[in-house]
């Protein structure tokens, strides 16, 4: 970095991110964002999720705005971005005028900062006319939504309750964080907000994140559409219980928790990347309960040692994350209806191979964060069909816009005597 280069401010490491996203669209936002934000004090934090997130969130619409500005006049990628930002700042972020359009234009390179001050000044003037205009665009472009996704949801939900989905996912997801019984905090902090008939959840209305009692096992950051699939298990002490698909762990230590640490739980992950990242996580919620950690990868066939062993399998399998949209907000522009089906094909073979690890009798529960009938009860169905012996005892469709959480579904199924 030479003299001449900006400081790493929000905003300046903001826009790097969201050129980075877009040159990679594998990459997730959210990694983008953890590998950056240590350069910045906590407020800054704040400001620089707030800019990539809102950007992403409302990316067609502000790209609307921003072909009317330049009336589809070419734009290089890195300038696109910048003004992007700016564009989510100003109009959806709502921040001070004078400090979006200054500092912006500053981070411009000089041969850019006329056309930035100059966009950004225009989009100013034509925000009377916006107010009237934008809520008249058509929905997919008003909600940020690719238009495949909003069609097949108006076609199964009518157009009324697919705009209360669309308005629930163009809004910031709210943090929550569910103590961990085994090593509580020994404080709650008048920040955290419990959650009514909830107990041990908590809703963050303030304050900085917990980053030390996160740390220390003490809190896991979850929303709370995560226990019932957790609760439909149902696991109990001493139990032999297996999470096939774990990492980082969130669901493996509610497990624990919820059997006080005394069940015999093996949790396993594909990539082997994530298994230390996962073994860290569990050796902090355990408190000194010990969980076994594998890697496996679960489109192949079950190990014979796993073979009808576990009193309780759960696989909360990889998805098209359509019910927490709001939360993992660039997953909408990875998606497609060939990616989908790509998918379902991945998650039979899990669930499939999943299910010849438990006893008879045993108890399997299928997961996932999706609220696409592909992902969720055509493939348990499908699994039915394949195992006709197996009973479906109960599935749960949780839908966002109802529940007012992620989004997410779950079906258990118990496995014959013999």
């Amino acid at each position: 970095m030479n003299d001449n280069t900006p400081a790493p401010t929000a905003r300046l490491l903001a826009w790097r991110c969201l050129c980075r996203w877009n040159k990679g669209r594998g990459t997730f936002a959210d990694s983008l964002i953890h590998h950056v934000e240590s350069k910045l004090k906590p407020p800054d934090r704040a400001m620089l999720q707030a800019i990539v997130l809102g950007t992403l969130r409302h990316l067609k619409l502000l790209d609307y705005m921003l072909a009317e500005l330049r009336k589809k006049r070419h734009l290089q990628e890195d300038a696109r971005w910048l003004l992007l930002s700016g564009l989510c700042q100003l109009f959806i972020l709502k921040w001070p005028e004078y400090a979006v359009v200054n500092e912006l234009a500053g981070l411009a390179p000089p041969q850019l900062r006329s056309l930035v001050n100059g966009v950004l000044r225009e989009a100013l003037r034509r925000r009377s006319q916006w107010e009237t205009d934008l809520p008249k665009l058509a929905p997919s472009v008003l909600y940020s939504m690719p238009d495949w996704l909003v069609e097949r949801w108006t076609a199964r939900y009518g157009e009324k309750e697919c705009l209360e989905l669309l308005k629930w996912f163009s809004q910031p997801a709210s943090v929550y964080l569910r103590v961990n019984p085994l090593n509580p905090p020994p404080n709650i902090p008048s920040t955290w907000e419990a959650l009514a008939g909830l107990p041990g959840w908590y809703r963050l209305s303030g304050g900085g994140f917990p980053l030390q009692e996160l740390r220390m096992g003490q809190v896991y950051a979850a929303d709370p559409a995560t226990r019932h699939c957790i609760d439909m298990l149902s696991p109990s002490i001493h139990e032999k219980i297996l999470d096939t698909c774990a990492a980082p762990g969130g669901k493996s230590a509610a497990i624990l928790a919820m059997t006080g640490g005394e069940s015999d739980l093996v949790a396993t992950d594909v990539d082997k990347k994530r298994v230390p990242m996962l073994e860290s996580n569990l050796r902090k919620a355990a408190a000194g309960h010990p969980a076994c950690v594998e890697c496996h990868d679960w489109t192949q066939p079950c190990p014979t040692r796993f073979q009808r062993t576990f009193d309780a399998v759960l696989s909360d399998v990889p998805c098209s994350n359509s019910g927490v949209l709001q939360r993992r907000v660039d997953a909408r522009w990875r998606i497609n209806a060939e990616e989908l089906t790509k998918l379902t094909e991945t998650q039979f073979a899990i669930a499939d191979h999943s299910m010849q690890a438990v006893k008879p009798g045993g108890r399997f529960v299928y997961s996932t964060c999706s609220i696409e009938p592909e992902e969720n009860t055509e493939q348990v169905l499908r699994l039915l069909k394949k195992h006709p012996d197996w009973e479906l005892v109960e599935e749960k469709l949780i839908l966002p816009h109802k529940e007012h959480t992620d989004g997410a579904y779950c079906a258990l199924l118990r496995a014959p005597l013999e």
